[in-house]
């Protein structure tokens, strides 16, 4: 116990400053007559080294900018979602201000918005009920195609994300509408659950819950040769290629702070100390551990960043909404506020909070991006981004490719009439002079009706010499170029 000394004998004001007290309040009578009061000198404490547990959220502008541009693909997608419903692909205009709340928009606001991107919408006159339709362009119905063409192209990669989820939870099971909700990140097609887990006996099982009354995807059988992190290859090719010291990047994560992070003398103290720190491997079994000590509490937390972190690695484009991971945190073990949680480690991930008027929260994995796009991309990837390709591209080229598209069916059309007439102009041509020169003849005997009928025969002789000469020059001339044949003549050649 420290020693209590008078304050009578700190009259000096120099010896208080220097001095850091605490007054400690005295409940014996006899001392509080005296009139007495008595301080404890405490020592000084150094700034802690640990990571603290509340850190505002630095921006980095291209995470921002990549999901202002998502913003814009999730509403494009609820259109598309709407016209691929219909029977016939399309869906009159009418009825835009109808289902614009089921769209998400106020009125008149989605066929503004749709306007604004022709390179995925297009407006055409209905030929029957002529009222104005839209539908999806070329350009659009490609991207569509691809996007699932690559999508079956890696179903068996799906099933191995969908194995390593499962691998990750505690039981060995999750709740098949939290995987359905975060089936797009995965690369899951639409009807998983029968053409991945039904068609895959041997590595999962589907079941009812007695007390939840939901669905479950278990996991038949654990691999091994599955249990490896992402973060564990990333370290031996460092080691392989760098040269590390296997002893600094034996627990080390890769850690890339935004521009503006302050980063002070204590913090990289504090990093230093958690990037050596050790902890049990995501995929390992910690059921059968202690963990009150504050060892393992430590242990523990790094483990809920190496979950996360693997997580974001099984998916498609190494992001996922904090919502949706929040779905994984009883059967993962994951802390109760993860944004708290993740915010005290931004060199790892980066939370934004664009979209959805700031209450969407997408976690991006750092290392994975490199200026605003992956850097090994999927094919699954890259035909997801030609659709924001196709919301990027500017609505002038738009009108300038459909005045390039009007001049190449003119010309299609233009060299359709002019082949049309070498192959099956001629009969027609010989018939349409022999009717006219037969005209002519007939109007020459009314005009000549008192002449003889030998010279009546004689001329007409002439005549149709002079003709056939006449038409085998125009046949003639037709064959050497025929770009001299009127549009009328075209039309009437063809009928």
């Amino acid at each position: 116990m420290p020693l209590l000394v008078p304050i009578s004998k700190f009259f000096t004001l120099s010896f208080l400053l220097k001095t850091k007290s605490t007054i400690i309040k005295v409940n014996n009578p006899l001392v509080q007559a005296n009139h007495l009061t008595y301080f404890t000198p405490v020592r000084t404490m150094s700034q802690s080294t640990g990571i603290p547990k509340k850190l505002q959220r630095v921006k980095d502008h291209s995470y921002d900018n990549y999901m202002e541009i998502h913003k814009k693909i999730r509403k494009v997608l609820k259109f598309q979602d709407l016209l691929l419903s219909q029977p016939t692909k399309s869906l009159c205009i009418a009825r835009l201000d109808a289902l614009s709340r089921r769209l998400g928009f106020k009125q008149f606001e989605a066929g503004v918005f749709m306007l604004k991107f022709p390179h995925i919408f297009e407006i055409y006159e209905h030929p029957v009920q002529r009222i104005l339709y839209f539908g999806l362009t070329c350009k659009a119905k490609l991207q569509i195609d691809q996007e699932n063409n690559a999508l079956q192209a890696q179903i068996s990669l799906a099933v191995t994300r969908l194995r390593k989820l499962l691998m990750l939870s505690n039981t060995g099971r999750l709740r098949l509408e939290h995987v359905r909700i975060a089936g797009n990140e995965f690369g899951l097609p639409d009807d998983f659950e029968y053409s991945v887990v039904l068609k895959y006996p041997c590595y999962f099982r589907l079941y009812d819950g007695k007390d939840t009354r939901s669905k479950y995807i278990e996991l038949v059988d654990r691999d091994s040769s599955l249990g490896v992190c992402s973060i564990e290859a990333s370290r031996e090719r460092e080691y392989r290629e760098r040269g590390i010291d296997a002893e600094n990047i034996r627990f080390s994560f890769i850690i890339n702070f935004p521009p503006g992070f302050k980063i002070g003398k204590y913090y990289k103290i504090a990093v230093w100390k958690w990037q050596r720190l050790p902890y049990w491997s995501p995929y390992e079994n910690i059921s059968g551990f202690d963990l009150r000590s504050l060892e393992a509490q430590k242990r523990m937390e790094k483990r809920a960043v190496a979950m996360i972190h693997e997580i974001l690695s099984l998916t498609v484009e190494k992001k996922m909404s904090l919502e949706r991971i929040a779905h994984f945190r009883m059967a993962m073990d994951l802390p109760k506020k993860l944004k708290d949680f993740l915010l005290q480690h931004q060199g790892i991930f980066y939370i934004s909070t664009r979209g959805n008027h700031g209450k969407l929260h997408t976690v991006f994995l750092r290392e994975a991006y490199k200026k605003g796009e992956l850097v090994e991309p999927n094919e699954l990837y890259l035909a997801r981004r030609k659709l924001a390709e196709l919301i990027l591209l500017s609505p002038r080229k738009a009108n300038v490719d459909r005045e390039l598209s009007g001049f190449r069916r003119d010309d299609e059309r233009r060299s359709l009439r002019n082949e049309y007439i070498e192959k099956n102009g001629e009969s027609n041509m010989l018939e349409e002079q022999l009717k006219r020169s037969e005209g002519r003849i007939s109007d020459q005997s009314d005009s000549d009706s008192s002449v003889d009928l030998e010279t009546k025969e004689g001329e007409q002789a002439e005549s149709n010499s002079d003709m056939d000469s006449n038409v085998n020059f125009h046949f003639f001339g037709n064959n050497i170029d025929c770009s001299d044949v009127s549009d009328a003549e075209a039309v009437h050649l063809s009928s």
